[in-house]
């Protein structure tokens, strides 16, 4: 296995982080409903999944990976939210490169941990809930209006959030599950994968 990223693990990475994306960001406008607000580590890990285990398909290579969390915290600074997503993409595309390079990117016990473990990117998101929330809060109120804002207060007592986080790495390992099947019966077949 060569070590050194070439120009075409670069292009995967660009391409799969751009699909990646663009699902997490369609599922995560669900957001817009209070409850569903709260739900977001439920589905977005079911949903990215799928792209994430087509990604799996041409990784087998250290860095890229945590190059993918880069990239999604910093789309997130883009568009609008702290720049808290770039540094939990990095530190969480790291772990996720450390655990699945242990099998080599193919072992899918170790996949699916580095994924749930990945899932944890798009805490950065939400941290700035329990660890800004009076300035948060007010951002929200702002934006979104008072019946909303206090919707989403009132549904994230700070308890929540180690719920969360276990939540998002628990179904983490759902959506490799998920996207391992719908990997094998859909994009095997076409031979995409």
């Amino acid at each position: 296995m060569v070590e050194k990223l070439q120009t075409k693990d670069l292009i995967n990475v660009g391409i799969f982080t751009a699909v990646y994306f663009v699902i997490f960001f369609v599922t995560g406008m669900l957001g817009y409903i209070p409850i569903l607000f709260v739900l977001i580590p439920v589905y977005i890990p079911i949903t990215t999944g799928i792209p994430f285990m087509l990604f799996m398909t041409k990784v087998n290579k250290f860095g890229m990976i945590t190059i993918m969390g880069g990239l999604l915290g910093t789309l997130m600074f883009l568009t609008g939210h702290t720049w808290i997503p770039v540094i939990t993409g990095l530190i969480f595309g790291f772990l996720s490169d450390l655990i699945m390079s242990k099998g080599k990117y193919r072992s899918f016990r170790y996949i699916s941990v580095g994924f749930g473990l990945f899932s944890l990117w798009s805490m950065g998101a939400m941290l700035p809930i329990w660890i800004m929330r009076e300035s948060y809060f007010e951002y929200i109120r702002q934006s979104m209006g008072e019946a909303y804002t206090q919707a989403i207060f009132d549904l994230t007592p700070p308890w929540l959030l180690w719920v969360i986080f276990i939540t998002t790495f628990v179904f983490g390992l759902v959506g490799a599950k998920f996207g391992r099947k719908v990997l094998k019966k859909h994009f095997k077949r076409a031979g995409i994968a």
